[in-house]
């Protein structure tokens, strides 16, 4: 009812901002009212990644719709309506309760999913049936006539052109959430990922526990790992992916070296890492995720290795003021510091996007 596409792409916008990153969305088809005498319907398929379950999907859903104007009657039957939003499929989830089946228990009997479906993902498999899209669309009895319309969707993840970095490093302290941005960058705008492998390094439970003993070791050791590991997956270009997002940057060692090491140790280091850095490509964006200390103390503490459980606060602030010394060292244009002391954009999506905002601003 009303303006169709306004609705629609009001809906696009809000499953974007709200529920997740928007994959893929299917052309428009036009398509009669089913079950009912009304006016013609738009139809479309979007292929959504969220972390929310489906029931509480479903919740949000609902809330949109109202937004945009749904008023849910208590009659039965089918009428027209300003927006219709269904959960068709949640991966390969079966479930049938009272506010929710999936996958939904008509789709394979309307030619108006089918159709889009196929469009963004025709090899899902219906999980109970085992068939995928392409021959549901194939066997399906309903024989109505679907458009295919000139008019598209916009994709809001168009607003956040991350893919202009070809190579973003995301850095922070220990405990800002570096690791976790990252996969998620990598994950919605098809990046190859680079993580640190410090969980490989013996060092490191040794050095909590003995850092004069064992600074130079584990120094030594993550220099060698960082440095063959950027050079192999940086300079490996994969066809498939549209950029690099790392949850490092090279110039990482040298910050925790000088909080580490000995100055006779730290000079001999400097020399080998210069020697090493002029072969590594540099990042087209730095990104620092700043944290206060309070709040890094009590992530460390949430992810519970019990190597890092005594990690003094001062020993945080030395390596914080380790990386802004070397930032105001580097061009403007090229770091970006985003304070995420007050945010958690693992939960909260806002959170994430206002992030996103400050990446491509």
């Amino acid at each position: 009812m009303g303006n169709r596409f306004e609705h629609l792409q009001a809906a696009v916008d809000a499953i974007f901002e709200e529920v997740g990153h928007i994959v893929k969305i299917s052309s428009l088809y036009e398509t009669p009212a089913l079950g009912f005498e009304g006016g013609d319907f738009l139809n479309c398929i979007l292929w959504v990644r969220t972390s929310l379950p489906a029931g509480k999907l479903m919740n949000l859903l609902l809330d949109i719709e109202k937004r945009r104007g749904r008023e849910r009657k208590t009659e039965e039957g089918y009428a027209s309506r300003p927006i219709d939003i269904d959960i068709i499929a949640y991966e390969d989830e079966v479930k049938d309760t009272k506010s929710l089946t999936l996958p939904h228990p008509r789709m394979q009997e309307r030619k108006f999913v089918l159709q889009p479906l196929a469009e963004v993902n025709g090899q899902w498999e219906h999980p109970v049936s085992g068939m995928n899209v392409i021959k549901l669309l194939a066997k399906t009895k309903d024989e109505s006539v679907v458009v295919k319309q000139s008019k598209w969707l916009r994709n809001p993840k168009k607003d956040f052109p991350v893919s202009q970095f070809n190579y973003l490093a995301i850095e922070g302290n220990i405990g800002a959430g570096k690791t976790s941005l990252a996969s998620m960058l990598a994950e919605d705008f098809n990046a190859k990922l680079i993580l640190e492998r410090f969980k490989d390094n013996a060092f490191l439970p040794k050095f909590y526990k003995d850092q004069s003993r064992y600074a130079f070791p584990l120094e030594m050791s993550f220099l060698a790992d960082r440095y063959q590991q950027l050079l192999e997956d940086i300079k490996q270009f994969d066809l498939f992916k549209d950029a690099v997002v790392a949850d490092y940057d090279a110039y990482k060692s040298l910050i925790f070296a000088k909080v580490t090491l000995a100055d006779e140790e730290y000079n001999l280091y400097k020399k080998l890492f210069h020697l090493m850095h002029k072969e590594l490509p540099n990042p087209d964006l730095y990104v620092y995720l700043y944290q206060n200390t309070e709040r890094l103390l009590e992530n460390i503490k949430k992810r519970g290795r019990s190597y890092e459980k005594d990690i003094p606060a001062d020993y945080l602030k030395q390596i914080n003021d380790g990386y802004f010394e070397f930032i105001k060292g580097q061009p403007q244009e090229k770091v970006k510091v985003i304070d995420i002391s007050e945010l958690d954009f693992v939960k909260n999506r806002k959170d994430y996007l206002s992030i996103l905002k400050q990446i491509v601003s």
